[in-house]
């Protein structure tokens, strides 16, 4: 058993890996300064003696080194989300990203943690549409366009985390998260699935963006925190970058018309300029697929759920977040 110290541990993807630490009999304190989450979602384990909640930022430095010292690894999850946080404020973005990954990454080195893992970003390749090796380029848009402020940020936490493994012997293990969804997950910051669920259900035109053939793929949050545990636990993750994700692409009009025929809705598809929605100059990349032969290689994970199951999953939360009768589908922790 270990203790871990868990920055962002009350977001959507932390509360589920805390949930998972703590069932297989870890400890675990969850640095968190709520300003995109809820400690409503740890409330089921807040009588469990393996946890401790500490409100605050990363970028707390004393906080951070306080909590550290008394851990033994720590998994980084806390960062700027959300797409009209990151275009309304990228100053505050980058500080949070990149001033609180330093800070964890300095007291985890003078702590001697076994490892830090941190969960970056398939934003970090920008432009890129081909396919998705962790060795392929990065292609970033302008620097006066805040949307690439946020792709930026996580690449230069890869390079302070590459850093510390290389000159300083910290352990480190860097995912790089592609679009994770489930239950309990919000569309207050720009999460498609969650608000196509929403939408459907209480009888509203599901709102797509630009002509909808934009692709993505996405993973099921306990599969993506089944492949973070497995990557800490493996010693060849040390020190490379990782892609977490499912190789099940969908493009966004599907993912809609799917949704719709899932929850058995009458709604139809609204199209949204892009423009429209995102003035300031927000830009839609238009391909997003992991290649993710390595994960399988280092630990042998896969995801053990297809999207159709997260679909239901997703509808099952939501009818019983506004009182209406599940019908099933993949079970998951909640809100």
């Amino acid at each position: 058993m270990s203790k871990v110290m868990v920055t962002g541990g009350a977001g959507f993807i932390g509360r589920y890996l805390t949930a998972a630490l703590l069932a297989r009999g870890d400890s675990v304190v969850v640095v968190d300064d709520f300003t995109t989450s809820d400690a409503a979602r740890l409330a089921e384990f807040r009588h469990q003696p393996g946890l401790t909640l500490q409100e605050g930022s990363v970028l707390d430095q004393s906080l951070v080194e306080q909590v550290s010292a008394e851990c033994d690894w720590t998994a980084h999850l806390a960062a700027a989300v959300g797409v009209r946080r990151i275009l309304d404020r990228p100053l505050a973005s980058l500080r949070g990203n990149v001033l609180g990954t330093e800070h964890v990454l300095a007291a985890a080195q003078r702590h001697h943690h076994q490892r830090v893992l941190l969960t970056s970003t398939s934003e970090v390749y920008g432009r890129n549409t081909g396919t998705l090796y962790e060795d392929a380029d990065r292609l970033l848009g302008p620097t006066t366009v805040s949307r690439w402020s946020y792709s930026a940020g996580k690449t230069v936490d890869e390079f302070l985390a590459f850093g510390y493994w290389r000159e300083l012997g910290l352990p480190v293990i860097v995912a790089r998260l592609f679009n994770t969804v489930g239950p309990g997950q919000s569309s207050a910051y720009g999460a498609v699935l969650p608000r196509f669920a929403a939408q459907a259900l209480a009888g509203e035109d599901l709102t797509v963006y630009g002509d909808g053939r934009q692709t993505r793929s996405f993973c099921y949050v306990t599969d993506v925190v089944a492949a973070l545990l497995a990557l800490t636990d493996q010693p060849a993750a040390v020190g490379v970058p990782v892609n977490v994700g499912s190789e099940e692409e969908v493009t966004i009009l599907d993912l809609a018309h799917r949704v719709l025929r899932a929850a058995g809705s009458a709604s139809s598809v609204r199209f949204v300029d892009f423009q429209a929605a995102h003035p300031d100059g927000f830009e839609e990349v238009p391909r997003r697929r992991p290649e993710t032969s390595r994960v399988r290689e280092l630990t042998g994970w896969r995801p053990r759920y297809d999207l159709d199951a997260i679909i239901e999953a997703v509808l099952e939360h939501e009818r019983h977040r506004t009182g209406q009768l599940a019908q099933g589908g993949v079970s998951g922790h909640g809100e």
